[in-house]
C-alpha cells in the first residue's frame, strides 16, 4: 500500500509538471532586441512547416508542410494556437503556396500532382549551387477547407504557383512562367480575366496585397548584366533560379507605378503590408554576418525605402512574415527553438509597434 501511495504521489507530480510545462509563458523564444515581438508561441514541433497564412477572420493558419509518411511538402491547416491540425491537400505530388478565399469556403494552393503523384525531383546543388526548383508540373487548385472538391483555377503549360488573394476578395495575383519568363498575373477569383503585370526580364514573385487591395508588394530579380540575363534565362529552361539577390518592389494592383522599395542587394523577400500599408515587412540575410549569409532575419521599411529596421535577431532564419487581419497577432517561419538543426517551425507573437 505504501509503495502505491509513493507510485500515486509520483504519477500526480509528473502530471502537474507537465501541465506547467505546457502552460508556462514561452519567454525563451523571444531574442534580445526583438521589440516588436511579445508572447511568441511555437505553433509546430520538427521538421519543415513554412509560409503560414491567416484565413480572412483571423481565426486559422494555412501552412506547408513535410512531416509523417510523406516525402515532400503538402497543405495542412491548424486553429492559431496551433490545435486541429488537419491536412488539406490530396497527399500527392508536391505543394506549395496555400491561402484562404475571404470568406473561408475554399483555399488554393500550387501542386505538381497534375504531372506526377511522386514528389518531383531535388535540385541537383552539386552541380548547380543554391538554386530553387521552378517545378513546370505546379498548377493553382482550390478546395474546400477539408480539402475536397478540387479543382484547377491554372491549367497552362510551364509553372503556375505563389498565389495569394486580395482582402477585397475579388482578386488573386500570383507567378507564372507561361509567357516565357517568371512575372505576376492577376486574374478574378474563379480564375478568368488574366492579366499580366510585370514585363522586366528576371524573376518577380512571392507577391501580396496591401490592405487596401490597391497595391501590391512583391519580390523581383532583375539582373541588367547580359551575361547574368543569359545565364537566367539557361537556368530557368532547366526549372531553376537562383535566389542570390531579390529586392522588395511594390506596385498598383493594375501593375502600373512600379518602384522599387529596397536597394539592400540581398536576399530579401516574402514581403507584407504592415496594418496600415505605410510599411512592409520583410525577410532579409542583409544583416548576416556569417560569410554565407544564411542568417535571415525580419526587416521593416516604409513603403519609400526609407526607415529600415531590423525586427527578428535569431541567429538562424526567420521568414515568411504576415500579419493577422486586425494587425494584432504576427506569424512567422523560424529556426528558433529547433529539436535538431534545420527544423524550421512556425511561431505567432502579439505585434508591438
Amino acid at each position: 500500500m505504501k509503495y502505491f501511495a509513493l507510485f500515486l504521489l509520483l504519477i500526480i507530480t509528473c502530471s502537474v509538471n507537465l501541465l506547467a510545462q505546457q502552460n508556462a509563458p514561452q519567454t525563451s523564444l523571444a531574442v534580445k532586441g526583438e521589440k516588436h515581438l511579445a508572447n511568441i508561441k511555437q505553433l509546430t514541433f520538427g521538421g519543415e512547416n513554412a509560409e503560414a497564412y491567416f484565413s480572412f477572420d483571423g481565426k486559422k493558419l494555412i501552412f506547408q508542410s513535410k512531416r509523417g509518411e510523406h516525402q515532400c511538402d503538402q497543405i495542412y491547416s491548424m486553429n492559431i494556437d496551433g490545435s486541429d491540425v488537419k491536412m488539406v491537400s490530396n497527399g500527392e505530388g508536391r505543394t506549395t503556396c496555400s491561402y484562404f478565399f475571404k470568406g473561408g469556403k475554399k483555399v488554393l494552393y500550387a501542386s505538381t500532382h497534375g504531372g506526377s503523384r511522386e514528389c518531383p525531383p531535388a535540385p541537383d546543388f552539386a552541380k548547380y549551387g543554391y538554386v530553387w526548383a521552378i517545378y513546370p508540373d505546379y498548377d493553382i487548385y482550390t478546395a474546400t477547407p477539408d480539402g475536397k472538391n478540387i479543382k484547377n483555377l491554372t491549367n497552362s503549360p510551364g509553372y503556375d504557383a505563389e498565389a495569394t488573394v486580395s482582402p477585397d476578395g475579388e482578386k488573386i495575383v500570383f507567378t507564372s512562367e507561361r509567357d516565357g519568363d517568371l512575372e505576376l498575373y492577376s486574374m478574378d477569383i474563379d480564375g478568368k480575366n488574366i492579366k499580366r503585370l510585370t514585363n522586366e526580364p528576371g524573376y518577380d514573385g512571392g507577391a501580396f496585397f496591401s490592405p487596401d487591395s490597391k497595391w501590391i508588394v512583391y519580390r523581383g530579380s532583375h539582373p541588367t548584366d547580359p551575361a547574368l540575363i543569359a545565364k537566367d534565362k539557361d537556368l530557368l529552361k532547366q526549372h531553376l533560379i537562383v535566389p542570390t539577390v531579390f529586392e522588395v518592389w511594390v506596385m498598383k494592383s493594375d501593375g502600373s507605378e512600379k518602384h522599387q522599395v529596397t536597394k539592400l542587394n540581398a536576399a530579401s523577400f516574402a514581403p507584407f503590408f504592415t496594418p496600415d500599408g505605410k510599411k512592409i515587412i520583410f525577410c532579409t540575410n542583409y544583416f548576416a554576418t556569417d560569410a554565407k549569409k544564411r542568417n535571415f532575419d525580419l526587416a521593416l521599411i516604409n513603403v519609400d525605402g526609407t526607415g529600415l529596421e531590423q525586427v527578428t535577431f535569431n541567429e538562424s532564419f526567420d521568414g515568411f512574415p504576415m500579419f493577422s487581419p486586425d494587425g494584432k497577432k504576427l506569424v512567422f517561419a523560424s529556426n528558433r527553438n529547433d529539436a535538431k538543426p534545420g527544423d524550421t517551425n512556425v511561431f505567432i507573437a502579439d505585434w508591438i509597434n
